[in-house]
């Protein structure tokens, strides 16, 4: 979806990405690391980065196949997105240090003008009973926002 590139669009991409992993019956806690993900990858393109010509930034998702990769398209930067290792007493440079721990894997894309820097969760949480037998939690229904 195409949204301002303003910091309110931050808390609109969060909504929809958790109602939408909602609906598709995604575990709790794996809608939680998706949206701190977007979180993530939204703020540091608006603080980092250029919107992309038509003024606006796009986030996109896809879930599939236990996993949900989420991306974020911009009009570019100057350097080019990395994890920081911030020190105890930063105020930033954390983000994408987040995304890396929570991400089954991340990564930049570039084509021409646009960068898009995408990451995949892992959205299938699997339990040992103890008895070699594994089984998937019910996801729990929560308010998103």
């Amino acid at each position: 979806m195409l949204l301002p590139y303003a910091p309110s669009s931050v808390a609109v991409a969060r909504q929809r990405l958790c109602s939408d992993l909602q609906e598709l019956g995604v575990y709790e806690t794996a809608i939680d690391d998706a949206v701190l993900v977007v979180s993530e990858l939204l703020s540091n393109a608006l603080r980092h980065a250029h919107p992309l010509p038509s003024g606006q930034i796009r986030v996109a998702w896809r879930w599939a196949d236990g996993h949900v990769e989420v991306a974020v398209s911009d009009g570019g930067a100057a350097t080019e997105p990395r994890a920081g290792r911030p020190t105890l007493s930063s105020l930033g440079g954390r983000g994408l240090g987040i995304v890396e721990y929570l991400a089954a894997r991340w990564g930049v894309r570039h084509d021409g003008e646009i960068t898009t820097v995408w990451a995949v969760v892992t959205t299938v949480d699997t339990v040992s009973n103890g008895n070699g037998q594994v089984s998937i939690p019910e996801p729990a229904l929560r308010e998103c926002g």
